[in-house]
C-alpha cells in the first residue's frame, strides 16, 4: 500500500539510495533536492515522502514558487519535481500508485491547486510513459533542460 506524507528528517536514511545512470541524470535524489529547497528558500516548496507498507520508498517535491511559471501561466498550479522511487522497489507499480495518490494528497493539503505541471526529459521513456499512464498530457510545449530537450506535461486535479 502506498501513501504520501510531508517529508520528515528521519526519512532521509531510507531515501539515501542510488539510481542507475539514466535515472540519476534526470532527477535529484532526496538529499540533493532538500539542499536545493533550502537554497531556494521560498517557503513555497514542500518535500514529500512516498511510503510503501509504511516505509519510505520514494521522494518528490511540490513547488508552488515562481519556477512553475517556466511551464505554465496558471497561478493555481504546482510544479512536480525530484521524483524518485527506491530502485529495489521499482517494477512493482509503486511509481504508478504514487502518481495516483498524489492527486488525493494535493486535494487534501492544497485545496486551491487545480493543476500539476512537470517537465520530463524526452529521452526518459519510462518516466514519460508513467506520466501518460497516470493522466498527464502533452499539449505541445517543450523546453531545453539541463540534460536536453524536455516536454511539459500537465494534469488537472
Amino acid at each position: 500500500m502506498v501513501s504520501l506524507r510531508f517529508f520528515q528528517p528521519e526519512d532521509l536514511s531510507e531515501l539515501s539510495y542510488s539510481l542507475d545512470e539514466v535515472q540519476d541524470k534526470n532527477t535529484s535524489l532526496a538529499a540533493k533536492a532538500l539542499e536545493r529547497i533550502r537554497h531556494r528558500n521560498t517557503g513555497e516548496e514542500f518535500p514529500v515522502t512516498a511510503l510503501y507498507d509504511g516505509m519510505p520508498a520514494g521522494f518528490l517535491s511540490l513547488d508552488f514558487g515562481e519556477d512553475k511559471y517556466d511551464l505554465t501561466e496558471n497561478l493555481k498550479a504546482v510544479l512536480f519535481r525530484s521524483f524518485s522511487v527506491n530502485p529495489s522497489l521499482q517494477g512493482k507499480g509503486i511509481g504508478t500508485s504514487i502518481m495516483l495518490e498524489l492527486d488525493r494528497f494535493i486535494k487534501n493539503y492544497f485545496k486551491d491547486c487545480n493543476e500539476i505541471v512537470l517537465a520530463v526529459n524526452q529521452q526518459n521513456h519510462s518516466a514519460y510513459q508513467l506520466y501518460l499512464r497516470t493522466g498527464y498530457s502533452y499539449e505541445g510545449k517543450s523546453r531545453i533542460g539541463r540534460n536536453g530537450p524536455q516536454d511539459v506535461l500537465s494534469k488537472k486535479v
